[in-house]
């Protein structure tokens, strides 16, 4: 059962850092039209330790997160922020898709 929680963490981490990477060059074109003044993509109280403009910071938080709970995967605690955190960025990530797609 692990390994297959392994593997849809990694696969749902491959998409989000592939969508990142679109937005990204989305906020940085807005930044070009003063239209992207935010500070964080993420609200101090999401559950991520970083703070960033962008998502790639957030992506590199949960690939860290995901090499800390494969290496201690008898600690359940570890795996439940994790999941939440890559489902906010999904829900984050849709919706900047929806409201900035070409």
């Amino acid at each position: 059962m692990t390994k297959a929680i392994e593997q849809q963490l990694i696969e749902n981490i491959s998409i989000i850092l592939k969508k990142s990477l679109t937005a990204d060059a989305t906020l940085a074109d807005l930044r070009e039209h003063k239209k992207a003044g935010f500070e964080a993509v993420f609200k101090k109280d999401a559950g991520f330790n970083c703070s960033a403009n962008t998502f790639q910071p957030y992506v590199e938080e949960i690939a860290d997160d995901l090499l800390h709970w494969q290496a201690n995967k008898n600690q359940q605690a570890l795996l439940i922020p994790l999941v939440k955190k890559i489902e906010q960025l999904f829900n984050v990530l849709a919706g900047f898709e929806q409201t900035h797609s070409a």
